[in-house]
């Protein structure tokens, strides 16, 4: 089952539960899921509605980050019940100890010896972690590998 139809099923049981704050956000995940159907002009892979979900989220985090800095506190529980929400579309996220595994085993594998050979192995490693982990957490992991 597509993203789109679990969102579309989820929609109907949320207006049903009359629960607004998922209805909105369901509602605005599949605005942007279809509005990115419209300008390819075909239909999204599961890859692709995964990468949308993943911006979604992304900046639902940035804003989080701001409203808390700017000490909107009515925003930012607004933002985090969405955040939930959006998690629950995205596969699970891989552990601390799962992206350190994946970033040794890629180091290994494309023989990288230094900080000269880090844009190789992100190269390498964000395709197999995309959605499931942080690029900035996976870029301290790598930079750490590396300069031991």
């Amino acid at each position: 089952m597509s993203v789109l139809d679990q969102l579309n099923q989820d929609m109907k049981a949320a207006m049903k539960a009359k629960d607004k704050a998922k209805l909105k956000t369901i509602r605005m995940l599949k605005a942007s899921l279809q509005n990115e159907k419209l300008a390819k002009q075909d239909d999204l892979t599961e890859q692709e509605e995964l990468d949308i979900l993943a911006r979604e989220k992304k900046q639902r985090l940035d804003s989080l980050q701001e409203f808390k800095q700017a000490g909107r506190d009515d925003l930012v529980d607004e933002v985090e019940e969405e955040l939930a929400i959006v998690a629950e579309y995205l596969p699970e996220p891989l552990s601390d100890n799962e992206v350190k595994e994946i970033v040794q085993s890629v180091i290994d594998s494309v023989d990288a010896s230094g900080m000269q050979d880090m844009g190789k192995v992100m190269g390498a490693v964000m395709p197999k972690v995309k959605g499931r982990a942080d690029g900035n957490f996976v870029s301290e992991v790598v930079k750490a590998k590396l300069s031991e």
